[in-house]
């Protein structure tokens, strides 16, 4: 038989029994349906997951500290290690790394004429900036060599205000310095200017600095930081504890560096490269990790509920190809007189199948997206629960059920595969029924 004749065939007895074949179908189509918006689900709660570690900071970035935590059985930290350039320059080599930089903090003051501030200086190489996914609202970000360069964040413009009225700037509005235009000096004295600063307290030096730029606002802690060159902060904490008579202080290592990772798939790999220094790190994708952990057996649960139905659909894909036989044996015995090869029999019962559970398939996947549309429009309750009730940082809400290119491909490949499995069994027993008996049967 020619390939059309089988398809031909299999389109003719498909719609022969329009009823029966109608419930089979609407089998596989719950069956379809219910697995891919049960796996939407989980898809859309990882997904709503990332979006939120990504609100919290990089998926790329990884802090690196001295303190590393045995990943043995008995556990515990041990020494801290020292970071120092070396070290720095080590973890520049690995794969992956696009920047690495030291990270010093150190509190101090602002002064601009009569108005003050405490600000939280956060000293790191300027060159890694731009790559650590900064960018500038207003002005630009720090060169290299610039010394006397400050870059704001957007809450640290606020920090303004006079000690002698003790009144805090004027948040949320314009706040009384402008850090771009207005002359500023830097001192690491907390009590600067303080009515309560210790009059035999050798007076500390003043900085002129200026303004670089101020930061687009993250939600983070850097919001309310000053960023500082590394080195410029380093050479002003030494100048400041020998003119207080306290130089104890290890300018040669830091307490903490920070990783930007090119890849997210590399940050994997990054993190074991520096934990084999017997260094600590933290990431967002530690976290990130431990969630779709947890993702992944509820996605396990959900789609396993699912599957049920696709099994009994499959089961009854099974029926509705037996009692065919049953109903077709004189049809099958007039085949092979006719000299019908067994194959060709075996291919017209397996396409019968083929044809169930592609259109239960087809359909199961337009049920769905409609299932998952209607979630995602009108779930707004059900979102904080799974997922749904998480904002992107413009607003949107990020969806509740999520379907994509791959899951609904993959839905429709599977219930026809699941058709011809089904298939499997009816189609090798009609190719092995016996001519002669299959028409002395009718």
């Amino acid at each position: 038989m020619k390939f059309t004749d089988i398809i031909g065939l299999a389109l003719k007895n498909f719609l022969r029994r329009k009823v029966r074949s109608f419930l089979t179908i609407l089998g596989v189509t719950i069956g379809t349906a219910a697995v891919v918006v049960m796996l939407s689900l989980g898809i859309g709660m990882s997904e709503g997951f990332e979006k939120q570690m990504e609100m919290m900071g990089s998926l790329t970035t990884i802090e690196v500290n001295r303190y590393y935590y045995e990943e043995s059985p008995r556990g515990g930290r041990t020494e801290p290690a020292t970071i120092d350039d070396k070290v720095i320059e080590a973890i520049s080599q690995i794969k992956g790394v696009k920047v690495v930089t030291p990270v010093m903090w150190r509190s101090a003051k602002l002064v601009s004429g009569k108005y003050m501030a405490w600000a939280q200086l956060y000293g790191i190489r300027p060159e890694a900036l731009e790559a650590l996914g900064y960018v500038p609202a207003e002005g630009r970000l720090l060169n290299p060599g610039e010394h006397d360069m400050l870059l704001f964040g957007v809450g640290a413009t606020q920090n303004f205000y006079n000690p002698k009225t003790s009144r805090w700037g004027n948040p949320g509005g314009r706040p009384p310095v402008n850090v771009m235009t207005d002359r500023l000096e830097l001192t690491l004295d907390d009590s600067y200017g303080e009515s309560w600063a210790d009059p035999n307290k050798k007076p500390a030096k003043l900085y002129r600095v200026r303004t670089a730029g101020i930061l687009e606002p993250v939600n983070d802690q850097m919001d309310w930081c000053v960023v500082v060159d590394i080195g410029y902060l380093q050479k002003i904490v030494r100048e400041y504890d020998i003119s207080q008579g306290t130089f104890s202080r290890d300018t040669t290592s830091y307490e903490q560096a920070l990783v930007k990772v090119e890849d997210v798939h590399q940050v994997d790999y990054v993190l074991q490269e520096i934990k084999a220094m017997k260094l600590g790190t933290f990431s967002l994708q530690d976290i990130l990790k431990g969630m779709k952990e947890q993702l992944f057996m509820i996605q396990a649960v959900l789609g396993g509920i699912g599957a049920m139905s696709l099994l009994v659909a499959a089961l009854g894909i099974t029926n509705t190809m037996v009692m065919s036989i049953y109903e077709r044996t004189r049809e099958i015995g007039v085949m092979k007189v006719l000299g019908c090869l067994l194959t060709d029999i075996r291919k017209l019962f397996l396409w019968e199948a083929g044809i169930i559970g592609f259109s239960g398939g087809v359909i199961g996947l337009l049920l769905s997206l409609l299932a998952s549309y209607l979630l995602n429009r009108f779930g707004g309750d059900l979102g904080g629960l799974i997922g749904g009730g998480i904002y992107a940082p413009d607003g949107t809400r990020l969806p509740i059920s999520v379907i994509p290119v791959w899951l609904a491909a993959a839905a429709v490949g599977f219930a026809t595969f699941v058709g011809l499995v089904s298939g499997f069994y009816p189609a090798n027993r009609a190719m092995k029924l016996s001519a002669l008996e299959a028409i002395r049967n009718e």
